[in-house]
């Protein structure tokens, strides 16, 4: 394909599909004779699908009512995350046996995440 930039499309064609149509007719003349044979191939394919035209606005709508909820609930999420972190650092005390027991997680686990990340299948 070449590297210009997709034409307009119009309301019942994709971009894609537009571009490989325009492909298409610069290729025209390098096309195989089949004898028909991909003529009856399209014909004996059934009818594509064809969505309801309230779908794409019945998902707009959707997505923006859950961002708007997500927009709402976050600040509250917030604020009880950070007390339950301010929590747990206050209640817990801190020890040398109970930093080397992180440290030596933290050690395997990253072992374990290079080992599988440089594994060869």
């Amino acid at each position: 394909m070449t590297d210009r930039a997709p034409p307009s499309s119009t309301a019942d064609d994709d971009w894609l599909d537009t571009v490989l149509r325009a492909d298409g007719r610069e290729h025209r003349a390098a096309y195989l004779d089949d004898a028909g044979f991909t003529v009856k191939v399209m014909a004996a394919l059934p009818a594509p699908a064809a969505l309801p035209a309230w779908r794409k606005p019945a998902l707009a709508l959707l997505w923006a009512v859950a961002a708007i909820g997500i927009a709402l609930a976050l600040p509250a999420a917030l604020v009880d995350v950070a007390h339950d972190v301010v929590r747990l650092f206050v209640g817990h005390r801190v020890s040398l046996s109970g930093i080397a027991a992180g440290v030596v997680t933290l050690g395997a686990a990253t072992w374990v995440a290079a080992a599988l990340a440089l594994r060869e299948d």
